[in-house]
């Protein structure tokens, strides 16, 4: 526990009070704090390397090898047997709306694609685009429990089913699905997996070989770095696709997906997050690869100790309903997220900001899933995120907030 929590010093913005208290950043899920070495490996390349690729010069040189060099680290954060097996671009919306459009050119009218009621609009606005070239786009409901219908998703795979698109966790109630069943049931259709594993990679091991994954997307910036968007294909999946692409681009993965210039001082900074991330590994372990394993367990467990404190200490507060499963029980993201009763969540997130503690409130693009739990009205959920700069007292500081709140909800 403690070797996760030392990891506060490199931290340059934990620095920062508000209301004469230290901020709380608790606002993970949209987005981490960036440690100090992730700063000085962005500032770095622009001191020395800015140049553009595959150039006769040294600094050009050195640019690709930053290109390649987070390709590299980004396989071995995911489990990834070659660099060329990670893409790269803006962000995962913008990856996941370009692969989309490939998979257009590909299905057929009537061809089915599964996606689901609890994921982030992001993995399923691309794929609803298909509707318009005669793709029909099946929905898999939620639960009260804020998890996925699993027997209702079974019945929605068909022979015609061409792709699911499902997240790894939910952004907005930390809900991990079952992957592993998923790509069983795909396989037995001959289905293509797509998994966004945005919210579930700043806090969980991936190992993409062993999920069989067709694709798999996240976002550096979820995990202490900047605002990148990765793409995982499995060799060969992404080559049988037509992608949008200037002409002199390559016609093979990981570049074929890629359009204009990359943001070369971020992928070093990308780089620079993946080894912090294996900074808290093992010291032992051989491999990059093997220290994020490791580092990962560490910060899960740190994380969800965390998670669970202010997961039970909320439901002691009168008119709190928390959502997702209980934390401890079963695999799920650190992310706590409730409605107080009688108060709506933009003033509870106002009043916890007003004291420095900074939370999230809305649907956070999981439209849908907020519109089915029926909380619309009082402006969604309040978003509490771990992370491993985050610390007992500041979710002490989050209850006193709340249940102050509370009372004075009573009172009135």
């Amino acid at each position: 526990m403690g070797e996760v929590f030392a990891c506060r010093d490199q931290f340059p913005s934990l620095r920062r009070e508000v209301a004469g208290q230290p901020v709380a950043y608790l606002d993970g899920p949209g987005g981490t704090q960036v440690p100090q070495s992730v700063i000085d490996a962005i500032s770095d390349y622009y001191k020395t390397s800015n140049a553009n690729t595959h150039g006769l010069f040294a600094a050009s040189r050195e640019t690709d090898g930053v290109i390649y060099g987070a390709r590299q680290a980004l396989a071995d954060l995911l489990g990834a047997t070659d660099a060329m097996q990670i893409s790269l671009g803006q962000n995962m919306t913008t990856m996941n709306f370009a692969l989309a459009r490939a998979f257009s050119r590909k299905l057929q009218p009537g061809d089915e694609v599964i996606v689901t009621k609890l994921d982030h609009d992001s993995n399923v606005a691309p794929w609803l685009t298909l509707e318009r070239f005669g793709v029909v786009v099946k929905q898999v409901p939620v639960l009260e429990s804020a998890s996925l219908d699993m027997d209702a998703f079974k019945r929605l795979m068909t022979p015609q089913t061409k792709l699911v698109a499902v997240g790894y966790a939910s952004n907005a109630v930390g809900t991990v699905n079952d992957i592993p069943l998923i790509r069983q049931w795909t396989r037995e259709v001959g289905a293509q997996l797509v998994v966004d594993a945005v919210h579930f990679a700043p806090h969980g091991v991936i190992d993409v070989v062993t999920l069989d994954v067709d694709f798999l997307l996240c976002s550096v910036y979820k995990f202490f770095g900047p605002h990148i968007g990765v793409l995982y294909s499995k060799p060969g999946a992404l080559d049988e696709l037509v992608t949008d692409k200037v002409r002199p681009q390559l016609e093979s993965a990981p570049e074929k997906i890629e359009t204009g210039t990359l943001n070369h001082a971020a992928l070093a900074g990308a780089t620079a997050a993946v080894n912090f991330l294996a900074s808290f590994g093992d010291v032992s372990a051989l491999t990059r690869r093997e220290k994020i394993i490791s580092g990962m367990r560490r910060i899960y467990e740190y994380e969800h100790e965390l998670a669970r404190r202010l997961y039970q200490g909320l439901q002691d507060i009168p008119g709190v309903t928390v959502y997702g499963p209980p934390v401890g029980d079963v695999l799920r993201a650190p992310t706590v997220s409730f409605t107080l009763a009688g108060v709506t969540s933009d003033k509870v997130a106002e009043a916890l900001g007003d004291q420095g503690i900074y939370v999230w409130n809305g649907d956070f693009y999981a439209m849908t899933l907020v519109k089915e739990l029926g909380i619309e009205s009082i402006g969604g959920l309040v978003r509490v995120g771990m992370a491993p700069y985050n610390t007992v007292e500041e979710l002490e500081r989050v209850l006193a907030t709340v249940g102050s709140l509370a009372s004075q909800a009573v009172q009135n």
